[in-house]
């Protein structure tokens, strides 16, 4: 993993492990309901913030050596982001 991209995936799952924690405070502590979706989005975007940096890491390391090794590998590589973005059809 790059460096970078995995510190900066690291300090996502802290933010990410504290959120969980709040929402679930909020729902024991019978918050109101809206606040308590605002913050379960909050969580989806932070997901979503962390699937991006996972993904970025992916392409700049498997994706290009797989691509560049072409044949079977590069068929991997292309089902591998289709798995990633739901478009197998599974």
């Amino acid at each position: 993993m790059i460096e970078d991209i995995q510190k900066r995936a690291l300090h996502r799952t802290r933010i990410l492990e504290g959120q969980l924690r709040g929402l679930g405070r909020m729902i024991e502590n019978e918050d109101y309901c809206m606040d308590i979706i605002t913050q379960s989005r909050a969580i989806q975007r932070s997901l979503e913030s962390l699937n991006r940096l996972l993904l970025e890491n992916h392409l700049r390391t498997h994706v290009t050596h797989m691509f560049e090794h072409g044949g079977d590998d590069r068929e991997q590589a292309v089902e591998e982001l289709l798995r990633a973005f739901d478009f197998d059809g599974r």
